[in-house]
């Protein structure tokens, strides 16, 4: 573990270690520039924080349970706590970003919102928000994550937002988020792009876990109240782009004693040519303005990810994830299509609980490492599977 480096947060430059800073065209330097400047002085404005907390508390419902799941604890011989996100409003972690990225665009002064999906998640969390506050949506999504998830689809178009298809590249969440930044570059004085995940350029990814650490700040409370200490063992958490991770990870990220494990999506195996497993087969380059790493060839073009999971098959990481990743600070592991459906099920049979497919890699761990039997292990259960109903029905032949 490196542990020279002192902090896995973010520097004054918005880089975490050679990860990170803002790599964006010309036409988009002002709209950057000036959510750097105001993010972390907002977000420190008494009104803000009062707004923020109250809408996490009676509009999302939090904070969420830390549930002691006994069933799986006494399957696998130790002690897991699986941290609810699935019971957030809207049904995954994404609305605690969304909330807060909402309220800033306000305070900015934007009249526009504009946002990218995979799972769909994010995109419905962005919906609500725009719903609850009477601005203006757009959406885009890969035209075949709109077929894959159409549930989602539906609950947006019902809050009201428009659904744009993303039909160019593999038609998923990296092309939607290439058409999300061309329309903020079209659009750059009225329009503030929600950003989904840990990812794009500074500031982005540290705004993001920031509004996103009320998870990890929950879980410290929360276990102090349960086991007599603030700190698990482990904690564990499915990475795409990474905001789940990063919100489960981040009052974490300092303490070597608390072993942080990233979760990455094989598909149909890691070596296989469809795969979205970065730290297996990423190598450093540029992806929607932040240095990561990121699948690509030889020459530097962007591989397509596939995972059966519409949120993790995304061609990169986030940047403190692949400064987690390179550092050593974290353990990473690939879970294949296979073992995610199947750890999927099992959690749904053992605990009462259909998880996301995302969530379901997460719990796949436990079939590849071992963990001792007074060890505290915390799983992000990031979200619910609803959305995934005919993935599972299909997959298992209900």
């Amino acid at each position: 573990m490196n542990k020279v480096m002192g902090t896995y947060h973010v520097n004054e430059k918005g880089y975490y270690g050679e990860f990170g800073g803002a790599y964006i065209p010309e036409m988009l330097y002002p709209n950057v520039e000036e959510l750097r400047q105001n993010y972390l002085k907002v977000m420190a404005e008494p009104s803000f924080q009062e707004e923020f907390h109250q809408l996490l508390r009676d509009y999302v419902g939090r904070p969420t349970p830390l549930y002691y799941a006994e069933r799986l604890s006494k399957k696998y011989h130790t002690k897991i706590y699986l941290k609810r996100e699935d019971l957030c409003h809207t049904g995954a972690h994404k609305v605690n970003n969304t909330i807060g990225q909402i309220l800033m665009a306000k305070r900015l002064g934007k009249n526009r919102i504009i946002a990218e999906t995979g799972a769909g998640q994010h995109g419905v969390a962005t919906a609500t928000v725009c719903a609850l506050m009477g601005i203006q949506c757009v959406v885009y999504m890969g035209e075949i994550d709109i077929k894959r998830q159409a549930p989602n689809v539906a609950r947006m178009k019902m809050l009201g937002a428009e659904v744009v298809p993303a039909t160019s590249g593999s038609k998923t969440l990296k092309d939607a988020t290439n058409e999300a930044i061309r329309d903020w570059i079209n659009n750059p004085v009225d329009t503030h792009y929600i950003i989904g995940s840990v990812v794009g350029p500074h500031p982005y990814p540290d705004m993001v876990a920031r509004f996103q650490s009320v998870i990890s700040e929950e879980i410290k409370k929360q276990l102090h109240e349960k086991e007599g200490r603030e700190n698990p063992d482990h904690v564990i958490a499915c990475v795409g782009g990474g905001s789940n991770a990063a919100g489960a990870y981040y009052h974490f990220l300092d303490n070597a004693d608390v072993n942080i494990i990233a979760v990455e999506a094989a598909g149909k195996g890691v070596h296989s040519g469809e795969s979205a497993a970065t730290s297996a087969l990423g190598k450093d380059g540029i992806i929607h303005g932040s240095r990561t790493l990121l699948m690509q060839t030889n020459d530097g073009q962007i591989t397509e990810p596939y995972s059966i999971s519409a949120g993790l098959d995304y061609p990169g990481v986030g940047p403190m994830h692949a400064h987690l990743y390179k550092s050593g600070r974290a353990e990473f592991i690939s879970i294949t299509d296979d073992e995610a459906m199947t750890s999927g099920l099992g959690l749904s049979q053992l605990e009462g609980i259909i998880p996301a497919i995302e969530t379901s890699h997460a719990f796949a761990v436990f079939d590849h490492r071992t963990f001792k039997e007074d060890e505290i292990v915390v799983v992000n259960l990031s979200g619910r599977g609803d959305k995934d109903l005919n993935t599972y029905i299909d997959y298992f032949k209900l």
